[in-house]
């Protein structure tokens, strides 16, 4: 059965930190827009994977907002890295994530921004600057979608779900359990990135599952998902930290997800 976070009471996700997420996102959409379907140069990373000025400049602008205001917090950064990372606190952001998309002037990227306690995800934000659209959850609160309560879809079986995925080449070795998976779904899509997330939670889809992730692309789903009726898991079924592996499962109602952890579990 999926383990879930078990927020204590005195952990609900202050106001100021939410204020400070929201200031945030703000900021980081003020730049992704004004580069949005621009020509820009596209660099490639180590990793092959492509970044751009909007990433690093988005990222370095919400690092300067958080140094400002808390200074003991830590931050792990997609772009810029590490610092402070043993702190209490940690900001885990990734200014674009769907860098692939925003370059090709599709807007189904967002920008990912969670907070972490003693390594635990006390507060998420997924944030669609081009079309306006967010989604905020936190510890100890009810999951909002462009302001409004937020709650995910009942679905019992897989054969009604609709699955999403950023890519069917994310897997690896594991690609036959997910192939398990998506023969067993009503319909899948790919190449949805984080906004894949806020559709299940806004209950438009039922599940996605991904392989290969970072910190900073999935916690702040979590809280997201939570606080919408949703769970999301690693693929045994356990709940998620900022030392959780990249094989990430979510889902909008909880008896279907015992039902994918099943087929991806074989």
């Amino acid at each position: 059965m999926p383990q879930r976070h078990k927020i204590a009471p005195l952990e609900r996700c202050p106001p100021r930190f939410l204020d400070l997420a929201g200031r945030l996102a703000d900021a980081a959409g003020i730049v992704s827009r004004r580069y949005f379907r621009t020509r820009i140069k596209v660099i490639e990373k180590g990793n092959s994977s492509p970044v751009t000025i909007a990433d690093r400049e988005a990222e370095a602008r919400m690092r300067e907002m958080i140094a400002r205001e808390y200074p003991d917090h830590g931050i792990m950064g997609e772009e810029h890295g590490l610092d402070r990372i043993d702190a209490e606190h940690v900001w885990v952001l990734d200014p674009i994530d769907g860098t692939k998309s925003f370059i090709c002037g599709v807007p189904l990227f967002g920008t990912l921004i969670a907070l972490v306690r003693r390594g635990v995800p006390i507060l998420g934000i997924i944030d669609q600057p081009v079309i306006g659209e967010r989604w905020v959850g936190a510890a100890g609160r009810v999951t909002t979608y462009l302001g409004k309560k937020a709650t995910t879809r009942p679905c019992r079986t897989l054969a009604d779900a609709t699955l999403f995925a950023t890519s069917p080449y994310m897997f690896g070795t594991l690609t036959p359990a997910f192939e398990s998976l998506r023969t067993s779904v009503k319909l899948t899509r790919y190449g949805t990135d984080c906004y894949g997330y806020g559709q299940v939670v806004a209950g438009n889809a039922d599940i996605v599952v991904e392989g290969g992730l970072k910190p900073h692309d999935y916690l702040a789903q979590v809280p997201i998902f939570e606080g919408a009726g949703g769970v999301l898991t690693d693929w045994e079924g356990q709940a998620l930290g900022l030392y959780s592996g990249g094989r990430i499962c979510g889902s909008g109602d909880p008896k279907l997800h015992k039902q994918v952890l099943r087929k991806l579990q074989g």
